[in-house]
């Protein structure tokens, strides 16, 4: 695709490249050149800032990486999956600057388990419905433990969100982005206060509205062995275009009851309405068989909401002994419609087709922990979880005014209840060292009753885990961690629900090809289960910075994934093609991973006074029962990989910064007949920082700087005839200004 090149792309590429070498904005708050703090405060406010996540990460039990509110709002982030995202292992699916599922070691976004203060996400939850502003720090577990919970077998996000500060104090965050000539603007308000003098809140309410233009380019291309022409050569062109408007609400309200004893509420609250206009075209090439449609157009409409309410007791029952007592509830509700519109050459109506789709979940959960101290460096914690959810969908789609022929609607009623018990002592069993031993066994059964059958599914997985750190090369703190683990990958809901979703550019009762499939669940599908080692080298610099290389190896049992083949079903006359998830056996991924960060002084006192980041994840992965090559894990790249710098300019109250993160295009084969391709990932993103005084900021953050066309191909083999689709979608820069006032 061609555009244009943006005066503001061309100013901000010239204005970063002059700033260069960039530098990380890891420091406190600037007050103007005439009243800039003395050197030696400033080094012990840098100092105190970067050691406490480093601090974090060199006493957990399990490797992780911990980012604060400071790397959190460091590039102006709209949203949280762009934070993640540059990540040591991380990638993200969807266009860049438009967010995505997150994915941990290259593996696809079941794999990674997603928590929220310690707690699985709600049902219906996404990353990027959580603003930035809502957020103290985010935490990466590469290994799992008993009490983070064993659903983790690429790793755990752990999102923690705002907690109250001690003083009194009001932010104010007024933002508006661009992205080719659509403002989109978003306000934040957090408060910090007392409730009394024995609490404290903390009240954060982040809104915007949000304006976006998607063009694709889609060919699809069907070719027999040996024939002269193509047997189907067909380009589409569609242009979307959306307006989506948010508002969320999270608030933490902590009473203290006495030494060590604590009461949390935690509200939280999130509505989001979207609207989409589409237009598109569809056309046969070099004289190829005519296409179903020339023209369409398209709309939508959904309106979803998201209610949590926590609580929290924390108790010490002797001195030590401490329990923690939570319990949540929670509500996700989605009514969404959409109506495409297909038109022949002459204008003549081809079809005309309505979806409406309503889903209400409601969830509940409760969890305790018993904390018992054994005597120095020596803790015991036991505890036991109980999660209940329940799903009502409703939906149809018609077909120029009558129900999809094949099709009985949606009607379900499903449930999910999960139990969970674990056990884990960690201990130092020498100077130097410290060991953690867990056991933990979680079942999961889930039900539905709608469709042709119903669904009965139950899964039990036991899981031990050890941790093993040794701290030996004092005072520099350098240590070394191996980790033995047992993790699982269960069914999710709509991967057993049987329920058909039909295709109709190839309408039943006719037949389809592979390359467009029905789609439908797999009620007997088994949980995935891994067993895994992990050994991390780590190195503590003196002044905060880190520098880690980590090797990890993954054996895994029952891999699902969606298979095509063609079926006799129950909605058509004749076979059709269906892809459905299945247990495919054995698989195993492995890589290694580096990452770094500090700052040039750590290593040299005379350098340069800059701030470097830099990760780099080599991938490999082999799926037994698929020929070879490129029979790796679904969506896991060769490699993925970010550098970034920050510089503050001495004597002023500006600092700049940048990352570049690279994705190599990569091959997968997805079984013996599918396959997949998708093209180079590369993000550039910076930012300029203007400290105006020491509680005011302004922010220009440019995400996407360099953008590239997202290229992905998808291939089936039909007997003789290679079926490919090879899509092209255009990014673009997307800027936003952002001030930033605490009061």
């Amino acid at each position: 695709m061609t555009r244009p090149s943006p005066v503001l792309s061309l100013w901000c590429t010239v204005a970063l490249l002059a700033a260069s070498p960039l530098a990380h904005a890891q420091v406190a708050p600037a007050a103007p050149a005439a009243s800039a703090p003395g050197p030696t405060l400033e080094k012990v406010l840098i100092e105190g800032r970067r050691n406490d996540t480093t601090e974090q990460r060199r006493q957990a039990s399990a490797a992780k990486i911990v980012i604060g509110r400071d790397e959190i709002e460091q590039f102006g982030d709209s949203t949280l999956g762009d934070v993640i995202r540059r990540l040591p292992g991380v990638t993200q699916g969807g266009r860049p600057g438009r967010g995505g599922d997150l994915r941990m070691r290259g593996m696809g976004s079941g794999y990674t388990q997603i928590l929220i203060d310690g707690e699985r996400a709600p049902p219906g939850f996404s990353i990027d419905q959580i603003s930035p502003e809502l957020v103290e720090r985010i935490e990466l577990l590469r290994a799992p433990t008993a009490e983070t919970g064993t659903r983790a077998i690429a790793g755990t996000i752990n999102i923690v969100l705002r907690e109250p500060l001690r003083r009194r104090s009001d932010e104010i965050r007024p933002a508006l982005s661009s992205e080719r000539g659509r403002a989109s603007p978003q306000f934040s308000w957090t408060r910090n206060g007392h409730l009394g003098e024995d609490a404290s809140i903390n009240l954060t309410l982040n809104a915007g509205e949000t304006h976006q233009r998607t063009d694709t380019l889609t060919r699809t291309t069907f070719t027999d062995e040996g024939a002269a022409a193509p047997a189907l050569d067909q380009q589409g062109s569609d242009v979307a275009t959306s307006v989506r408007r948010n508002l969320n609400l999270s608030s933490r309200i902590q009473w203290r009851l006495g030494p060590g004893d604590q009461f949390m509420l935690q509200p939280f609250l999130m509505h989001s309405e979207s609207r989409s206009r589409s237009t598109g075209s569809l056309a046969a090439i070099d004289g190829a068989p005519a296409a179903p449609y020339a023209s369409r157009s398209g709309s939508g409409a959904s309106d979803f909401d998201i209610g949590r309410l926590n609580l929290q007791l924390m108790k010490r029952v002797a001195p030590d002994t401490r329990i923690e007592l939570r319990g949540g509830v929670g509500s996700f509700s989605l009514d969404s419609s959409s109506t495409q519109n297909e038109s022949a050459q002459d204008g003549s109506p081809v079809l005309d087709q309505r979806s409406d789709t309503t889903i209400r979940d409601r969830s509940w959960s409760m969890t305790g922990k018993l904390l018992q101290q054994l005597g120095s460096g020596h803790s015991l914690v036991g505890g036991w979880e109980l999660e209940n959810a329940r799903r009502r969908e409703t939906g149809a789609t018609l077909i120029d005014g009558q129900l999809q022929e094949g099709a009985v609607g949606t009607d379900l009623a499903a449930s999910t209840r999960r139990q969970a018990l674990y056990l884990q002592d960690e201990w130092d069993p020498a100077r130097d060292w410290s060991a953690y031993v867990g056991l933990r066994a979680e079942a999961i059964r889930t039900r539905s009753s709608g469709g042709d059958a119903p669904v009965d599914n139950r899964s039990t997985v036991v899981s031990p885990l050890a941790h093993l750190v040794w701290r030996f090369d004092a005072p520099r703190r350098d240590q070394l961690r191996l980790s033995l683990t047992q993790s699982y990958r269960a069914p999710s809901l709509q991967n057993l629900i049987a329920l058909p979703s039909l295709n109709t550019l190839y309408p039943v009762p006719g037949s389809n090809v592979a390359s467009a499939p029905d789609r439908a669940g797999n009620p007997s599908l088994l949980p995935e289960q891994a067993h895994g080692i992990d050994i991390a080298l780590e190195r503590y610099l003196s002044a905060g910075g880190v520098m880690s290389v980590n090797l990890f190896h993954r054996r895994i049992r029952d891999l699902i994934r969606n298979v095509t083949s063609l079926e006799d079903v129950a909605w058509a006359d004749q076979p059709r093609w269906v892809s459905r998830p299945r247990n495919l056996g054995d698989a195993t991924a492995e890589g290694v991973e580096f990452d770094a960060k500090f700052r040039l002084t750590e290593l040299q006192p005379d350098w340069l006074p800059l701030d470097l980041r830099m990760n780099l994840s080599l991938y490999r992965s082999r799926v037994e029962s698929v020929p070879g090559p490129d029979n790796r894990i679904d969506q896991q790249p060769h490699a993925v990989g970010n550098l970034g710098a920050d510089y503050r300019f001495r004597g002023t109250a500006w600092t700049v910064g940048g990352t570049l993160g690279v994705t190599p295009g990569y091959r997968t084969q997805l079984t013996e007949f599918q396959s997949q391709e998708l093209g180079l990932r590369r993000v550039l993103d910076a930012y300029v920082l203007w400290q105006i005084d020491g509680d005011t900021r302004l922010r220009l953050s440019l995400a996407n700087l360099a953008p590239i066309d997202s290229d992905s191909v998808a291939s089936a083999v039909q007997g003789s005839l290679l079926q490919t689709v090879h899509t092209v979608g255009r990014t673009d820069l997307n800027a936003t200004l952002r001030l930033e006032m605490r009061l």
